[in-house]
């Protein structure tokens, strides 16, 4: 009798390396020639958002390209910020708040379980909180179905990680 094997389809980020990534950011700021005396302050709260706050939208993007290049050093994938819009700050500075995606929506999980549906790949998707087991009999079609959420990762916007494989 063959026994089923399965794999979760997640959306997190490891948190203690998204700390020193802003912690990086914090110091290449207070080093940088162009951004040392701008008042610029990047924060994190907890893992729910990253903010932003300097003298213009021109040093907001350098800032921002500067976290963006650290989170990618550390291994985290840069999907996981949802930019808001840039806001007005005190003293004639702006704002942007970015969001950090954990976890699958609702919404983003029926959509992925739609698509290994329709794939007509032979395994079984369920949705289990904020994340997605997928389970069959043959592990090429678990590692078909891997590759096909994968390619479709752009689609999603959503980073997307694969675990529990067994």
């Amino acid at each position: 009798m063959a026994k089923d094997c399965s794999f979760d389809v997640v959306s997190e980020f490891d948190k203690q390396e998204l700390v020193n990534a802003v912690d990086q950011v914090k110091r290449d700021v207070s080093s940088r020639f162009d951004l040392k005396d701008s008042n610029s302050e990047i924060e994190l709260d907890g893992d729910k958002c990253i903010t932003i706050t300097t003298g213009d939208e021109m040093k907001l993007r350098n800032i921002y390209d500067i976290l963006q290049t650290k989170l990618v050093k550390r291994n985290l994938n840069i999907r996981i910020l949802d930019p808001q819009p840039i806001e007005n700050a005190l003293g004639g500075r702006v704002r942007r708040v970015f969001n950090l995606k954990k976890g699958l929506s609702q919404e983003l999980a029926k959509k992925i379980v739609g698509d290994i549906k329709d794939s007509k790949i032979k395994v079984q998707a369920s949705i289990q909180g904020d994340q997605i087991r997928v389970s069959g009999k043959d592990k090429d079609n678990l590692q078909e179905v891997i590759r096909m959420l994968r390619g479709n990762e752009e689609k999603y916007d959503y980073p997307l990680q694969f675990t529990n494989y067994r």
